[in-house]
């Protein structure tokens, strides 16, 4: 497997132990915090980034400042798998809208980002973290649907093992 990393941005915590579940799906050992999201990322091959969403589908405050870190770096031939946290019943209208930053930072960098999965089978109003009837990375409802999790991340999981 390519040199990987994942990155999350974590308020609660739930994001933090999803990060660690990939990790640990991946062997993966390189599992840091998005506050110590820095230019060294561009070091490895596969970044899996992934951030609960807040407010109007913001993504986690340690996020915020590495959002322009990471739109700045140079991710030619790197490639991005994205994973976020979201409440679908709580916030129907921005689930997992968080993972659309992200996205959106990633391509300004030149990644080729893994695409999500469908939206058939989540219960949710809207996000911008859909495109064309797909999320633009896993989404995941802790609060709601953890049984799904496991299921959902598979993809994930297979696909950044292949590359």
């Amino acid at each position: 497997m390519k040199k990987t990393v994942i990155y999350y941005g974590s308020t609660t915590g739930t994001c933090e132990e999803i990060a660690g579940r990939i990790a640990s799906a991946l062997g993966v050992s390189d599992v840091k915090s998005a506050a110590d999201f820095g230019p060294d990322a561009a070091g490895y091959d596969v970044l899996v980034l992934g951030t609960s969403t807040w407010g109007d589908g913001d993504v986690q405050d340690d996020w915020y400042g590495e959002l322009d870190t990471l739109k700045n770096l140079d991710l030619g031939g790197k490639t991005v798998a994205l994973f976020g946290c979201g409440d679908a019943e709580g916030y129907p209208d921005t689930f997992c809208g968080g993972m659309r930053a992200l996205y959106d930072a990633a391509v300004a960098a030149g990644a080729t980002v893994l695409e999500g999965p469908s939206t058939d089978g989540y219960s949710f109003e809207g996000s911008d973290a859909v495109i064309d009837g797909r999320f633009v990375g896993v989404a995941l409802d802790e609060v709601n649907e953890p049984e799904k999790t496991d299921d959902r991340l598979a993809a994930l999981i297979q696909a950044v093992k292949g590359l």
